[in-house]
């Protein structure tokens, strides 16, 4: 039987892509994936990260999906970032065609989550749907630490292209609030990477828009 994790880096962020990883390996090698000691991505140190990519690279089959700012975007205009989920878990699971698979639930109900997913992959297939699955199953971490690492690679990507600090890309991070301030102060818009659908990205647009009025 093949089994498979599925995990995603950057669903809550303003600024950059959002990455769904998907892990799959035979279930009688899955003892390979415990002895690297796979955790929860956000619990792991960045170059530990990048190590542990690494390992599971060489073990496993996966497959990365990316989903753009401006994506994320227009799908917004006639779905839920939740259904935005189950639609990209549902790419992932159709690129690696496990007989198994354990997910991170995108939802407040994890059975509904994998319901759905289920439904949208349009074939039969074991889903393990949980919340923490990342932090439970070892196939689930190893897929969240390669999401992790793509993401942290494309926002890095991501400053040395505009030549600025951007921070974790977080509405919660004060260097990415400040950096899209700036930005919207020296060019008068937001960027193309920047979910323009974000609320901290219309408030940073509003509070520009209202200072340009002071002045008059």
């Amino acid at each position: 039987m093949k089994i498979a994790g599925i995990d995603e880096a950057g669903k809550g962020p303003v600024v950059g892509p959002m990455f769904i990883a998907g892990v799959m390996i035979p279930e009688e090698r899955a003892a390979s994936l415990e002895r690297l000691g796979l955790r929860d991505s956000k619990a792991i140190s960045p170059k530990r990260r990048e190590f542990l990519a690494e390992e599971v690279r060489k073990v496993a089959k996966y497959h990365i999906l990316e989903v753009s700012a401006g994506q994320i975007d227009e799908l917004r205009q006639m779905m839920t970032m939740n259904e935005i989920m189950v639609v990209s878990y549902a790419k992932v699971l159709k690129e690696l065609k496990p007989d198994r698979a354990f997910v991170d639930a995108a939802d407040v109900y994890p059975r509904r989550f994998a319901q759905n997913v289920r439904e949208k992959y349009g074939a039969s297939i074991d889903i393990i749907s949980e919340h923490n699955a990342d932090a439970k199953y070892p196939i689930v971490s190893a897929a969240s630490i390669l999401a992790k690492v793509r993401r942290d690679a494309a926002i890095r990507d991501l400053e040395k292209q505009i030549g600025q600090e951007i921070g974790s890309g977080y509405p919660s991070d004060p260097r990415t609030v400040h950096f899209l301030e700036n930005w919207i102060q020296k060019h008068g818009s937001l960027p193309k990477f920047v979910r323009h659908s974000w609320k901290t990205a219309q408030t940073a647009l509003k509070k520009h828009e209202q200072s340009s009025l002071s002045r008059f």
